[in-house]
């Protein structure tokens, strides 16, 4: 199987000067290639989206919303098939694969109503027979540049949004797991978008630099980890782009002692060990406020263990392996480092029963517990399937240690005392918070996007925020002159 560019509307039919393996996870066996561009198919693609901008820009609205109900119902239609896709280069299981493509869906049905989103305003006899309006216009060529862990749903973040505010799209989807970009591709073209407003380049830094770089692409958004969002945001605003780059996570969540703990065990199993932990939302650090850190720690441990981990596309499967073989060594490193700087290892992933190839790239759930804040496996976004259990004294002493934390994406709290979650919504410096709810992404119609080391930018992806990303707003100032008009003024113009 060769994953190729989707350049103007049509596969790319060039001969790549590079390739790049990807792989069935659940197996470790190749699956397939894929076609790595060089700057010069960057310089295909843009050239083709800056073309189709001049007459998708006019578009009416109408017509853009057309497009995007029809790709609902065209994605509705073959989610089973993306989510087969999804599973069989990423490695999540099919349910998974299934819930994040009903996760972007939310997104395109906000961009169906783009009509309502992109209202301007007006205000008549500002000054005497004059009016004022405000237009919100699209900005050109777009660049989307998307990880491996939802490769279906964080493109459906961005394009649908920037597509329907009248931009022209540029995505970039990790090489790991490319053939989900290319799908959308298709499903567009089939619910009439025009050749060459959303093109698919794949590759590795040669193609992201040279979109960072190219001067006909107005805006950047990014999702990935802190160090490349950091050099994503950093570049692209030094070439005068408008960027926004979400980074990477280490989100908490903290059980006060007068939770429900099989309610609180349940959500920190599921947050942390569902798409094998590489979620940029998963929870990755149980907070046991005392006295309740053993007992909340058992029954973690009773749950990890009846977990059904293997091959995604087989009956019953609840977790599946991890992307890549390199990726996997990498997260089972943590758990010798975690042991060697003095937490306990309460569940070691490695010896986890597997349903699937042993040549796959598998790693049980991993539970430490007694974790201090100044060990690898709590300061590093590990993006695997390891969770923590740090014990604090208090819910003040819980609070702080959030608070130091330098990522700030999301975090929970579970507890019953409504005073107590409130005062921790306020408190806590974290861009999207949960109560009694452990992952909390926010619904198509907010905005998702943490603080700190988790975002650089000022806008949030998808929802209100994400529209104006994708616009510019002109004001007009407007007289159509009558006969009693008063000639010629030299003054200074004055409001009256």
């Amino acid at each position: 199987m060769r994953t190729t560019h989707w350049i103007g509307g049509k596969q790319w039919n060039g001969v790549p000067d590079r390739t790049g393996d990807i792989y069935d996870p659940a197996t470790g066996q190749v699956a397939g290639q894929v076609d790595f561009a060089t700057a010069a198919v960057v310089d295909e693609a843009v050239g083709a989206a800056g073309e189709a901008f001049t007459r998708w820009r006019t578009a009416s609205l109408a017509q853009r919303a057309t497009v995007m109900f029809a790709f609902r119902e065209l994605l509705r239609a073959r989610r089973s098939d993306l989510a087969e896709i999804i599973t069989a280069e990423h490695g999540k299981v099919l349910s998974d694969a299934a819930g994040e493509i009903q996760r972007g869906l939310e997104n395109v049905e906000f961009a169906c109503g783009i009509p309502q989103t992109l209202k301007g305003g007006f205000s008549e006899n500002a000054s005497t027979q004059v009016d004022v309006y405000s237009l919100r216009q699209p900005l050109g060529v777009v660049g989307v540049i998307t990880p491996f862990n939802f490769p279906a749903m964080v493109p459906l973040w961005f394009a649908p949004n920037a597509i329907a505010c009248g931009n022209t799209v540029v995505l970039k989807p990790s090489e790991k797991d490319p053939s989900a970009a290319n799908f959308l591709a298709e499903l567009f073209a089939e619910a009439g978008l025009p050749d060459g407003v959303f093109n698919v380049v794949h590759g590795d830094k040669e193609a992201v630099d040279r979109i960072l770089e190219h001067p006909a692409v107005k805006a950047i958004s990014f999702v990935g980890s802190t160090p490349i969002a950091r050099y994503v945001y950093e570049t692209g605003t030094r070439h005068g782009k408008r960027v926004q780059a979400l980074g990477g996570a280490k989100n908490h969540m903290v059980v006060l002692p007068d939770a429900d703990l099989d309610l609180a065990a349940d959500a920190a199993v599921s947050a942390g060990f569902g798409s094998a932990g590489e979620r940029c939302m998963a929870i990755s650090v149980v907070v046991a406020v005392d006295p309740i850190g053993d007992e909340l720690v058992d029954k973690i441990r009773e749950r990890i263990a009846a977990l059904h981990v293997g091959d995604g596309r087989r009956p019953g499967c609840e977790m599946g392996p991890l992307v890549t073989g390199a990726h996997r060594d990498r997260v089972a490193a943590y758990l010798d480092a975690g042991r060697a700087a003095g937490a306990t290892l309460v569940v070691d992933g490695r010896s986890h029963p597997i349903d699937g190839e042993l040549t796959g790239f598998w790693l049980g759930p991993t539970l430490f517990d007694h974790v201090d804040t100044d060990m690898s496996v709590y300061t590093d976004e590990i993006f695997g399937p390891v969770l923590s259990v740090v014990r604090a004294r208090s819910y003040d002493d819980a609070v702080e240690l959030v608070n130091a934390n330098r990522y700030g994406n999301g975090t929970a709290i579970f507890t019953n005392d409504g005073g107590a979650a409130r005062r921790y919504q306020n408190e806590i410096e974290i861009g999207m918070v949960g109560v009694n709810v452990p992952i909390p992404v926010p619904v198509s119609y907010y905005s998702f996007g943490g603080w700190k080391d988790s975002l650089f930018g000022d806008a949030h992806a998808y929802g209100p925020e994400g529209v104006n990303f994708f616009v510019r707003s002109k004001v007009v100032t407007s007289r159509w002159l009558d006969p009693s008009h008063g000639g010629v003024n030299l003054g200074f113009p004055q409001n009256s």
